[in-house]
C-alpha cells in the first residue's frame, strides 16, 4: 500500500520519527498501529456501554454529577 501526504505532514512524521530513531515507514506503521487498536478498545467499550443501557444498567446525569462533585471534595 502506498499513501501521500502533505510536504507538512511529511516533514512532521520525519522529525517525530528522528527524535524516535526509527525510520519514517517504520514509525507511521507503529502510529497508524496504535490508533487501530485504540479504535477497536473504543468500539469494545462502546458496545459494552450499550449491552448495559440495555440491561438498564446506567447512571442518570444528576447523579452522575453529584458523584464528580463528592469525588473533588
Amino acid at each position: 500500500m502506498e499513501v501521500q501526504f502533505s510536504p507538512e505532514i511529511e516533514a512532521e512524521i520525519a522529525r517525530r520519527a528522528a527524535s524516535s530513531g526509527k525510520e519514517p515507514a517504520k514509525f507511521v506503521e507503529d502510529v497508524v498501529s496504535q490508533v487501530l487498536t485504540d479504535e477497536a478498545r473504543f468500539m469494545e467499550a462502546v458496545e459494552r456501554g450499550f449491552a448495559s443501557l440495555d440491561a438498564g444498567r446506567f447512571v442518570e446525569h444528576d447523579e452522575v454529577g453529584r458523584r464528580i462533585e463528592q469525588r473533588f471534595r
